[in-house]
């Protein structure tokens, strides 16, 4: 029938005289048809499946967290044909994947991520501006006080209780192992686990970390050089004891020792320094602890001295799994951009990004809105732990224009907490969006797939703009951003890497 109607719109002419050529029109155009259904609708266009979307608002509420739980000690038996014992590689769970959703419908969930996302990103920007006025976290309160567990007063709030909490991954503790869920955070360096006994522990999944049961637990002496590496620290005892605190008046404090961890129910790495948390009092259930992976030397990629690490964010509704690998080569395909140091901060890692475009074209942002001064101010971070990019309120709105500007012909609605620019596409089961892409110095560009940018916050139909501006200096790529893309960490060659569709 299509080449019927091809033939009826393209009648024969001086030249185009035989039916052969005629065939080889038509051909060309159903294939070119066929084509767009499948790829964006032209190099500044996306689409995006707003069916798909809304089906997961409602799946994510029919996962148990007895059955996540169940699925996820299977873990600890498997056996990966492609591991050996020198591979360290775990799996990587979105939050849904672990606990409950305690919100009753999806606008609820949506709007607690929201609140912990506000309260994470303010951690960090706090961190930077102290970082960048030169003042140590050690300045802010008296150090006898704060360490001083069996004399603290109040609860405790877990860091990750404050939005950090959004990916978690399964490793073991000590010899024998003790198998804990722990948070994955690129935004901090100090890896703990909760610990026996507790003067103030918060509900987690497993069992409390009992220092007693393993054969490689051994506290730091305050002469280590791990416990100087530290921002809080107290000598009891020539034993060293630590304190985080995540910028927001959150923080953990025990003892300061090392032990071995167990990656991927294989792989293990003696001596590793972690704190052994004995009051530090969380808002969610599920995770033991923090893996720490940022740039500063006491993270858990610079203490095995990893040359690269890499992980793949699974869509935060799903209870999907995916890897963190560490040592494992950059794909010669990948978008790759510069990793910048930081003078006055090592835990953060910053990516040279110098532009914005929007359905193609390039946005009137300033190079300087994205750059990292040399007195450690500003700049652009990626985070796991952060779900919504914040951008400086100018990069901001001109982005936001450029969107809200090829979208027009989308029903809009009310804003959604941080997100002002919302659409009803309930009656839609797919929609053509511009193109969203970060251009980096090196001259190379990463297009973000629709999905990563239109996000829905309801179950009825509501779609926002995923992205937020903020007053501050410090501009944060999130996780719903990374969402799908294999993210690697090249830290030999001071490069960051992003393949789409590597999970």
């Amino acid at each position: 029938m299509y080449f019927s109607t091809c033939i009826s719109q393209y009648p024969p002419s001086p030249r185009m005289a035989d039916t052969t050529a005629l065939f080889f029109l038509c051909f060309s155009l159903l294939s070119s048809s066929v084509l767009s259904r499948t790829a964006p609708l032209s190099s500044g266009t996306n689409v995006l499946d707003v069916s798909s979307s809304l089906q997961k608002t409602v799946n994510v509420f029919s996962v148990s967290s007895s059955k996540a739980l169940n699925s996820l000690d299977n873990e600890e038996h498997e056996e990966d044909p492609s591991s050996s014992a020198n591979k360290l590689s775990v799996k990587l769970h979105s939050r849904v994947g672990i606990l409950e959703a305690s919100e009753k419908d999806y606008n609820s969930l949506t709007l607690a991520r929201l609140g912990r996302d506000s309260s994470r990103v303010k951690s960090l920007q706090t961190r930077a501006d102290l970082a960048v006025h030169g003042i140590s976290l050690a300045d802010l309160e008296p150090m006898e006080t704060q360490l001083d567990v069996e004399a603290l007063q109040g609860p405790v709030i877990s860091g990750t209780s404050q939005g950090s909490g959004e990916y978690f991954t399964r490793v073991g503790i000590g010899r024998p192992a003790s198998q804990v869920y722990m948070v994955l955070d690129t935004g901090s360096d100090v890896n703990w686990v909760q610990c026996a006994p507790c003067g103030d522990c918060y509900q987690q999944a497993d069992p409390i970390f009992q220092p007693a049961s393993s054969s490689t637990f051994s506290p730091l002496n305050c002469q280590a050089q791990q416990c100087r590496f530290l921002d809080l620290s107290e000598c009891r005892n020539d034993t060293c004891l630590y304190e985080v605190s995540y910028g927001d008046g959150s923080y953990t404090v025990g003892d300061f020792v090392t032990e071995t961890i167990t990656m991927g129910g294989s792989a293990s790495v003696d001596n590793v320094a972690i704190g052994c948390g004995h009051n530090n009092e969380g808002l969610f259930v599920g995770a033991a602890g923090l893996i720490g992976l940022g740039g500063g030397p006491l993270s858990f990629s610079s203490q095995i001295k990893a040359s690269s690490f890499s992980y793949c964010l699974v869509d935060r509704d799903s209870d999907a799994t995916s890897s963190l690998d560490f040592d494992t080569p950059v794909a010669t395909d990948a978008v790759t951009a510069p990793l910048l140091p930081n003078p006055k901060l090592n835990t953060f890692r910053y990516v040279d990004i110098t532009g914005i475009s929007v359905a193609g074209e390039s946005l009137p942002i300033p190079p300087s809105s994205f750059k990292l001064n040399d007195n450690g101010e500003g700049g652009v971070i990626v985070d796991s732990g952060t779900a919504v990019t914040r951008l400086q309120t100018d990069a901001y709105n001109a982005l936001r224009d450029a969107f809200v500007k090829g979208t027009k012909g989308l029903p809009s609605t009310d804003g959604v907490a941080l997100f002002d620019t919302c659409y009803n596409l309930g009656t839609r089961k797919s929609v053509e969006v511009p193109t969203v892409t970060f251009r980096f110095s090196n001259g190379k560009e990463l297009s973000l797939p629709a999905k990563n940018y239109l996000i829905p916050v309801d179950s009825s139909g509501t779609f926002c703009f995923a992205f937020a501006p903020t007053s501050s200096s410090l501009s944060i790529i999130g996780n719903v951003q990374q969402q799908g893309i294999r993210v690697t960490y090249d830290l030999k060659n001071s490069q960051i890497a992003f393949e789409s569709n590597k999970c």
